[in-house]
Parts: structure tokens; C-alpha cells; sequence
């Protein structure tokens, strides 16, 4: 079986396995989802879900977030980790969404990753769930199982997504990245993955091989 066989084949077992390929962080607009995926670095999205609440009730516009005060963002994404960082981000990400987008999250891979704080992964998800777009969402899970599958063999995030940029359907690539998001943490776990009750276990290249079987 090739690459891109498997590839496939992942592509069309995960979406029997879960059929709505659904983000994880909730979100009402394209900019509540740009600052709940920032939040979510190095944070449970459990954790942003609960912090969002708050935090969306208190602002609801790119200019409501472009003209808050940061240590009021602090106080209220305290328990998300880096919020020093995160806050500040989301100002004056907001402050260039304001000032050179007409308030509207803009819609290119380039611009979305000139805004501050947002690097390829952020700017990928927007681009699949908000633009829908062909996109690549390289975050630990799925770099994580594509590994074990054997799809790519490198754990470098860009290095990822061009490889598998050449073996993902284009129109379905971004589905997939939330349906390895479920996958990962049902199933293909970092630790003690579920190896003996994985639909994807017969095209795993490392099903068995230095793991345990839970």
C-alpha cells in the first residue's frame, strides 16, 4: 500500500468513525475563533471553552477587543497559561484587523499570519473552517498519528503539512485535521494508545512496535 493509499483510506475510516469533523473550540464568528485558537496553545480547548464565555460576553467586536485595556484581557484569560502574551496578542491583533481589514478577519494564509500571535496553524484552521479552503492543521495530534501511520516521517510542523499537502484530498484535508483531533484523543492517544480497538490498526506502520496495547 502507498502513501497516499493509506492516506485515503485514514481519510475515509475517520469519517465513518466520525462523521461531523466539528473544531473542538467553540465559536460564533471567524474572530471568536481566531482568539479561542490562540488561547489554545499550550491550553486544553476545555479550558478555552470555559474562559470564552466570559471573555466573548465581555467583547463582541474587533474594535470592542482592539480598544480594551490588556490587563482587563488578562484578568479574564488568566487561567489559559501565557496570558501575558495571549492578551497582549489579541489587542493588537485586533488593532490590525481594525485598522487594515475593515474589522473583518482577513481571508489569505499570508495576511492571517501577519497578525500577531497567529502563525501557519492558526491561520490554516481559519482558512479550512471560516474560508473553506483547502487547509492543513498540523497540531500535535495530527502530527502525532500521521507519524504512526507512516504517512510523513518528519516532526517538523511546516515540514508536515507540505508532505501531506501531497497525499490529503485538497477539498477534504481540513475535515480530516478535526477528525484526528477526536481520533487522537479517543483512540491514538501520546500515551498507551488504544491499539487493539483502532480502525486504523491494520495500515499503521507502527501498530504494536514499542507501545502498549490498552
Amino acid at each position: 500500500m502507498t502513501k497516499k493509499e493509506r492516506a485515503l483510506q485514514a481519510v475515509q475510516r475517520l469519517k465513518q468513525l466520525y462523521p461531523d469533523a466539528i473544531c473542538s473550540l467553540e465559536s460564533r464568528s471567524p474572530l471568536q475563533l481566531l482568539i479561542a485558537t490562540r488561547l489554545s496553545a499550550q491550553c486544553t480547548d476545555a479550558r478555552v471553552n470555559i474562559v470564552t464565555k466570559d471573555l466573548f460576553a465581555a467583547y463582541q467586536t474587533a474594535e470592542d477587543f482592539a480598544n480594551a485595556q490588556i490587563s482587563d484581557i488578562e484578568r479574564l484569560i488568566h487561567s489559559c497559561g501565557l496570558y501575558k502574551t495571549k492578551a497582549k496578542d489579541i489587542v493588537n491583533m485586533s488593532k490590525m484587523i481594525v485598522e487594515e481589514f475593515g474589522g473583518q478577519v482577513p481571508d489569505t494564509l499570508e495576511q492571517l499570519t501577519r497578525l500577531p500571535g497567529i502563525g501557519r496553524k492558526t491561520a490554516n484552521l481559519i482558512m479550512g473552517d471560516v474560508y473553506h479552503q483547502p487547509a492543513i492543521v498540523t497540531d500535535t495530534h495530527l502530527i502525532r498519528i500521521t507519524n504512526r501511520l507512516g504517512l510523513v516521517d518528519i516532526k517538523d510542523p511546516y515540514k508536515v503539512e507540505m508532505q501531506l499537502k501531497k497525499l490529503l484530498p485538497p477539498e477534504g484535508s481540513s475535515d480530516f485535521c478535526h477528525r484526528i483531533v477526536h481520533f487522537g484523543r479517543d483512540v491514538c492517544k501520546a500515551q498507551n494508545p488504544r491499539c487493539g480497538d483502532c480502525p486504523l490498526a491494520d495500515i499503521c506502520k507502527q501498530t504494536g512496535v514499542n507501545r502498549k496495547t490498552a
